[in-house]
């Protein structure tokens, strides 16, 4: 048993490619059995006889693709040296000229941003607004004591801040349990102009840019009486001082939705002192009217600066308080008005705000109906199929030989079994360009086993294992150079942001790796087996 397996390890290991690629493919939440695959708690995805997911093309849905807001300058000059001053009068330099440039031109909090590249010992300034020319900008730097004119500024953002709003948006379809989604960052032909693009199965344009127009900055504003009467209004909590965030709950006491957060340690004492000095924790009393005639103290739950909650503290919280033991277990609940806006208000605390918003006034629109997209998933289908059918005749035909035939068939089968079962594993969306891809591999691949067949039978019927493994080397080599040479013509497409060729190129190279690695060393075994008798 041992020596037969050793001496053909080959097809075994074809064998657990197999069975692991139709686990995942077929068994509830893959080969881990992880409850949060995408869909999981979804009826309909439960109904689905595989855990494959879809993109536009056979899902039906809608691709946004937006630039970024903002301007930027580079190679600025802020008098400070990150290589050799002290990291804090660094970091005090940044948020002075953040500070200015947030002061001369009325920007909200997170609208201006310093950056530090190590790679090229650089400073960088940008500015994520519409309504600021480049005149107003440049004055801005000067301001804060930076060189800086009309022409140094230019239109976009850097490539760290693209990247982190792809990141951003990325955790919010997650967290929003949307399958299938996909968000990266691409540019046009000739690279001047970057764009944000997200793709997301079975929703409308208006439900995509709904999810994406808010930037999803959530505060906590304390709102209060101040020395000559008037209420004042401070930012007491952000995003940046919670640790961790629940998902929405529900407090069937009182009756309504909320998030609750758990603070940093330092984030925690700063707030429990503020509480204590501005009179919150023994005046729970709060009437919030946004024309200014609010009573008493409010803590205002925000999103955007929109005030979505105002209420006062409780009672029980303000003694924890005053007591000083809240501190010790710091947990922090923001209420809503009803279980939508919890979930909005959940989502954007685990994703984070968007560093700069998207420009929809801009944007280019793709958009699929999913009746349609039902079509094309039915005539992928139907396609592959009459690939492999008519693959499977013409091969027949050419050898008349059900040992050589057969194999081969099942072989590069198993092939787009292998695919589609590591597709399912990483969750990847498939679309009409994946479809062409795993076309594509049953082409090349059955060319590479003809190949092999064709070399071993060159002159006749082989029966010794000796003549038989010399002229499966020979034949190796062939594809094996013929494989390196598609991986390196399709690398780029692979690569490039270049839409549907890229998904195209990655199932065609993958399909030649394990072809190379997997598959064809197996039929090379099998038809040793079959065709050899010493």
């Amino acid at each position: 048993m041992i020596g037969a397996l050793r001496e053909n390890w080959r097809i075994a290991l074809l064998g657990v490619f197999v069975a692991f690629a139709l686990v995942a493919l077929f068994v509830p939440g893959g080969v881990f059995a992880d409850d949060s695959y995408a869909g999981a708690e979804d009826e309909s995805f439960r109904e689905s006889p595989t855990n494959l997911e879809y993109g536009l093309g056979l899902d039906g849905g809608t691709r946004v693709s937006a630039p970024v807001v903002g301007m930027t300058v580079e190679d600025v000059d802020l008098g400070v040296d990150p290589t050799t001053d002290d990291p804090q009068v660094v970091a005090d330099r940044e948020d002075e000229v953040e500070a200015t440039l947030s002061e001369e031109l009325d920007l909200e909090t997170g609208d201006a941003a310093v950056r530090y590249d190590e790679g090229s010992n650089e400073f960088t300034v940008e500015v994520f607004v519409e309504d600021v020319t480049k005149a107003e900008f440049a004055a801005a730097l000067n301001e804060a004591g930076v060189d800086a004119t009309e022409s140094d500024v230019r239109d976009g953002v850097t490539a760290q801040t693209r990247d982190e709003i792809v990141t951003t948006v990325e955790t919010k379809v997650n967290e929003a349990g949307l399958s299938g989604a996909r968000v990266f960052d691409s540019s046009s032909g000739s690279g001047n102009q970057h764009y944000i693009v997200v793709e997301v199965p079975d929703m409308t344009y208006e439900e995509v840019r709904g999810l994406l127009e808010d930037r999803g900055v959530v505060d906590v504003v304390a709102h209060y009486p101040g020395e000559d009467g008037e209420h004042v209004n401070e930012v007491v909590l952000t995003r940046d001082e919670m640790d961790t965030i629940s998902p929405p709950q529900y407090n069937d006491r009182e009756g309504y939705y909320y998030v609750a957060v758990t603070l940093e340690d330092d984030a925690a004492e700063q707030f429990e002192q503020k509480m204590v000095d501005t009179g919150f924790t023994s005046d729970p009393v709060c009437r919030y009217e946004e024309n200014g005639s609010s009573e008493g103290h409010c803590l205002l739950t925000r999103v955007d600066g929109e005030v979505v909650d105002a209420r006062g503290m409780n009672p029980d919280l303000g003694a924890d308080m005053e007591s000083g033991q809240w501190k010790n277990s710091p947990t922090y609940i923001l209420p809503t008005q009803d279980r939508q806006e919890a979930q909005v208000l959940s989502v954007n605390l685990q994703a984070g705000a968007l560093t700069a918003p998207l420009d929809f006034e801009n944007d280019q629109v793709y958009s699929l109906q999913p009746a349609l997209a039902e079509q094309f998933k039915v005539y992928s289908l139907f396609i592959g199929l009459f690939s492999v059918v008519t693959v499977s005749g013409v091969v027949y035909l050419r050898y008349t030989d059900a040992r050589v035939a057969v194999p081969m068939i099942l072989t590069a089968v198993s092939e787009v079994v292998i695919l589609l079962g590591f597709a399912a594993l990483i969750r990847m969306p498939l679309d009409l360009s994946h479809v062409a891809g795993f076309i594509a591999v049953v082409g090349t691949g059955v060319d590479d086993l003809v190949i092999i067949a064709d070399e071993v039978l060159d002159e006749g019927d082989v029966n010794s294992r000796r003549v038989f493994e010399s002229r499966f080397k020979k034949a190796f080599w062939v594809i094996g150079a013929a494989a390196a040479t598609t991986i390196v013509a399709l690398s780029p497409l692979a690569l490039l942001s270049l839409g549907d060729l890229r998904g195209f190129a990655i199932i065609t190279i993958l399909g030649v790796l394990v072809g190379v690695l997997v598959t064809r060393p197996a039929y090379g075994d099998i038809l040793r087996r079959l065709l050899t008798d010493r």
